[in-house]
């Protein structure tokens, strides 16, 4: 397979995302990181696009901190445009959570903001932004705080960055699926949920770390090893399932948090959704595709282990079948191996998932009433519940904590601690979290579009200064 151009202009991106398996040299303590927010160049399909990007001066892609190091980072806007980050699956004091017009103003062009916390919970998190349709045009980047084990482990870390594409400019994707007619599957009026609406937008390619499969990333493991993926589904919009062929994997941690290890070869990930998995290169010293196939489509994208003198087999863009629906049948097998500690629920509040494709409205009624906030009390043992009563899945995500799945449908279970729960049509899904990070933060749907339609409310902490 012989190197593209965009093998050139991404090699820095290439080296960013494989992480060695010993810890590099610590920076000198108080030593401030600096992110800057600028446009790239990326290649699909033969054309170069422009898009976003958040890059370190060093060119690498994202950051990477270890555990008990402190987020302390300058964060420089040097696009042409308003933006802001937001540190997905940290829980920062809410001041500097990224969210603008919630924890702060925008960034405008040529303007800074610093950042300072602790960089907690350790595991895989992400970076994206909160402004507009910006995540849309990939303004998103690895965010990987290594925990103590896993570098103690010793192996080599590969992280993936799953993203949506499509060469048609966000605004008019939003806005041409506000002009939906109401038979377009309308969400609150079908009442057959055997057919869910999988993909409101039809993308143009799917991306691995920035390529797709016409010329994916190929990074070089050691025979017979066994290599700890990071996987990030980034999208806007869509669901995956990862996909390793015939090897068997051990899913070890969701959404950065550890879980009793799970052995499949296919694991579903929802938008926002992260996944670590331990998994043993072949003995016979060939190569091994780590695939994500999209949800309801035959796209797909990916990325090729290889180890010394192996080859490299081309893979096609679209596969022979669709890919699967991204169920909770996996999610009710996990169990978190740290779960929250037991103690009763001090408050329960339903929220309704709703929305139509008549203008394309989404919402979220807190209490069976609009407009609403979650409210709590520091605290508290919180009870979401969350009912979908639409047509498309939801997955939900809460800023500044991590909750634990305990209920789905009537079933109660242990299940995995996240930050981001795939509610699916007609399903309800109940969670709990801790009240322990007073503020006010954003609660919604990871579904860019849905968010931007109205399914997006706060949690505020009562009295908190």
């Amino acid at each position: 397979m012989q190197p593209s151009r965009r093998s050139v202009l991404l090699a820095a991106t290439a080296a960013a995302l494989t992480i060695p398996a010993t810890p590099n040299a610590q920076p000198a303590a108080g030593r401030q990181k600096i992110l800057r927010l600028q446009t790239r160049q990326i290649e699909v399909g033969g054309k170069l696009a422009t898009r976003y990007g958040v890059v370190q001066p060093s060119g690498a892609y994202g950051l990477t901190l270890d555990e008990g190091d402190m987020f302390d980072v300058r964060l420089d806007n040097a696009l042409a445009v308003s933006s802001g980050v937001h540190w997905h699956g940290l829980n920062p004091p809410w001041r500097q959570d990224g969210v603008p017009y919630v924890s702060q103003l925008p960034i405008g062009p040529a303007q800074s903001l610093d950042y300072k916390f602790p960089a907690r919970p350790a595991g895989t998190r992400w970076m994206h932004s909160h402004f507009g349709l910006q995540e849309q045009n990939l303004l998103a980047a690895p965010l990987i705080v290594r925990e103590t084990s896993a570098i103690r482990s010793g192996l080599q870390e590969v992280v993936v960055l799953l993203e949506d594409f499509s060469w048609t400019n966000p605004r008019k994707l939003y806005d041409d699926l506000r002009k939906a007619k109401p038979d377009d599957g309308g969400m609150n009026m079908k009442t057959n949920m055997s057919a869910p609406d999988l993909n409101d937008i039809q993308y143009d390619a799917y991306l691995a770390n920035d390529r797709t499969l016409a010329d994916p990333q190929v990074i070089d493991v050691e025979r017979g090893a066994e290599v700890r993926l990071r996987i990030i589904n980034g999208s806007a919009s869509s669901n995956f399932t990862i996909d390793l062929g015939a090897i068997e994997g051990a899913l070890v941690t969701v959404d950065g948090n550890p879980v009793v290890p799970l052995k499949a070869s296919r694991f579903p990930l929802g938008t926002a959704q992260r996944a670590d998995i331990i998994m043993r290169m072949p003995a016979d010293g060939h190569s091994a595709a780590v695939l994500a196939l999209g949800e309801g489509r035959t796209l797909r994208t990916g990325v090729v282990l290889r180890p010394p003198r192996a080859s490299v087999a081309r893979i096609s863009d679209n596969a022979d079948a669709a890919g699967p629906i991204v169920g909770l049948e996996m999610e009710k097998s996990l169990r978190a191996s740290q779960p929250l500690a037991v103690r009763p629920v001090d408050r329960s509040i339903p929220i309704d998932l709703i929305g139509t494709m008549e203008g394309y409205v989404w919402q979220m009624p807190v209490n069976g009433m609009g407009g609403l906030p979650v409210r709590v009390v520091r605290g508290e043992r919180v009870e979401l519940v969350m009912r979908n009563r639409t047509m498309m899945d939801h997955p939900m995500h809460l800023h500044g904590h991590s909750f634990q799945v305990t209920e789905i449908d009537g079933q109660k279970f242990s299940g995995a601690v996240r930050d981001v729960v795939v509610v699916m049509p007609g399903t309800t899904v109940k969670v709990v979290f801790d009240a322990d990070n007073p503020g006010l933060w954003a609660y919604h749907c990871h579904n860019l579009y849905h968010m931007a339609a109205g399914m997006f409310t706060t949690v505020v902490y009562e009295g908190f200064a």
